[in-house]
């Protein structure tokens, strides 16, 4: 229209008047715009709709302006600010919050500078890469800091999430066991930043002094380490990506549940893995799944071993009260072993004693300090010696409630702490559940004994099975069984004709 005004004036020479009457604008207009020294558009003020979502445009600024102080990992996303305000009423879409919260970080921060990155792809069954991030959640009541291992394959996106309360070394093989075990095969390389259970001494350039019992693990597996450049995170950007959406899709539930145990955990972290590739899209194969590419990409996976044995072994001294130090808890051992040296295999679960190449001693792995765990098992070797012990004997108080009943019933009697030492006795030779039944049987009877139990214990011991004898012979009349022919031998005649 400018141009037009333009025209009619400086080529046709009409007039302000006539110009008004063909457009039906103004004169005063039409003056302004013939008065500008240059050809420019005009610009007129933004035009300010009204939007459902401006009522809760100063509660989503308060929540920009107070994650602009925290931590990244610990921001609200678009989607969980979405998801609070529909909660307060809000009735609009997904799509207004994102443009209202694009448009007020923008407003509130300036957007920082980012570096260019150079794509990456993968073949099937290339690579895999892994990485830790740190998490909270609340389990047994308290909020507990916990490090989630990620494993991600590099071309079909398959993820895996498994929760440990540290990065030792056990968690990380163990991280890998249960990874491969869930994509169903190995890929022929591992890429890692420099973590120290993974890299002893990071060299110049690629140098890398390897841990020792991480390449044992790569070896078992078959794959080949590969670690990026100091402080290029993004070398291994799938699995950085992977732990960011993580935090914000499944991490989210997680940390709004109360969960018994660590494992409670980890077994729902594994179903909701295995359903996010069923629903999520392939970035590369948006029309498939990534549950649909994982199985293209397990025919070129190497198949699985046996699991890596991925215990830290070290040496321990059993104290004078047979007892182990590990972390601050103490754990206790068979009393033959007071004063030895043992080697101690650490699990991420369960602690293993071994001396003389024998396993001596098993025990859950406690994760909290100052607790000892005793199976009292262990000090029925010294009991015999020193039954005086069994009153206020530590470890026989986890005893089974049957001995704790017999142990509070003799020891009301003179000598009860001799007696109870020989009952506890008899089970390295009969075992635990003989002896419980036949002091079952004792408490049945209103008095037991010592000498009741042992009585009950050897008459409830099963005789050895009879062997069974192959045989090629066979009767061609089977025997009955008639005991009225012995009745003959009784008579009168039968037995004159036998005298005679």
């Amino acid at each position: 229209m400018f141009a037009k005004i333009r025209r009619m004036h400086f080529r046709e020479k009409l007039s302000i008047r006539e110009i008004e009457r063909r457009t039906n604008l103004s004169r005063n207009t039409i003056r302004k715009w013939l008065r500008e020294p240059a050809m420019t558009e005009p610009r007129y003020p933004e035009r300010e709709g009204k939007s459902v979502v401006d009522a809760y445009a100063e509660q989503v600024r308060t929540w920009i302006q107070t994650d602009s102080h925290r931590a990244k990992r610990d921001r609200r996303t678009a989607r969980v600010m979405f998801q609070a305000i529909q909660a307060q009423g809000y009735s609009g879409g997904y799509g207004r919050v994102c443009a209202l919260v694009r448009r007020l970080q923008q407003e509130l921060a300036q957007a920082p500078s980012r570096k260019a990155f150079v794509p990456l792809a993968f073949a099937h069954g290339e690579a895999f890469q892994f990485d830790w991030s740190c998490e909270y959640a609340w389990i047994g009541g308290l909020r507990r800091r916990l490090e989630v291992a990620h494993c991600k394959l590099a071309s079909s996106r398959a993820f895996w999430l498994v929760a440990y309360p540290s990065q030792s070394h056990e968690m990380l093989f163990d991280a890998h066991t249960r990874s491969f075990a869930a994509f169903g095969g190995i890929p022929r390389r591992g890429i890692y930043d420099n973590m120290k259970t993974a890299v002893d001494k990071v060299g110049k350039g690629k140098e890398r002094n390897v841990n020792a019992r991480f390449e044992a693990m790569c070896g078992h597996y078959l794959f080949e380490p590969e670690f990026c450049n100091r402080a290029a995170g993004w070398e291994k950007g799938i699995v950085e990506k992977n732990v960011q959406d993580r935090r914000r899709q499944i991490w989210v539930a997680a940390a709004d549940i109360r969960w018994n145990s660590l494992g409670q955990l980890n077994d729902w972290l594994a179903e909701n893995c295995r359903q996010s590739w069923e629903d999520m899209a392939h970035p590369d194969w948006p029309e498939m799944k990534v549950a649909e590419v994982l199985q293209d990409e397990r025919l070129q996976l190497m198949p699985v071993p046996k699991p890596f044995d991925g215990y830290v072994e070290q040496p321990v001294r059993v104290s004078s009260t047979s007892l182990i130090h590990f972390q601050k808890n103490r754990y206790s051992v068979p009393t033959p072993y007071a004063h030895r040296v043992v080697s101690l295999h650490v699990y991420p679960t369960e602690l293993v004693v071994v001396a003389d190449n024998e396993e001596i001693a098993r025990h859950e792995r406690v994760f909290d300090r100052y607790i000892t765990r005793y199976n009292w098992q262990h000090y029925i070797p010294l009991i015999a010696q020193k039954p005086g012990a069994l009153r206020n004997g530590a470890p026989f108080q986890t005893m089974p409630e049957p001995l704790l009943h017999l142990q509070r019933h003799l020891l009301k009697h003179p000598g009860g702490d001799r007696v109870m030492a020989q009952v506890l006795s008899a089970i390295p030779d009969h075992g635990l559940e003989a002896v419980l039944d036949a002091v079952r049987n004792a408490l049945e009877s209103g008095r037991p004994s010592g000498e009741h139990v042992l009585n009950v214990l050897g008459r409830i011991k099963q005789a050895p099975a009879t062997a069974s004898i192959t045989t090629a012979l066979t009767l061609k009349e089977e025997p009955q069984a008639n005991v009225s022919r012995y009745e003959r031998l009784r008579s009168l005649d039968t037995e004159v004709q036998h005298v005679a």
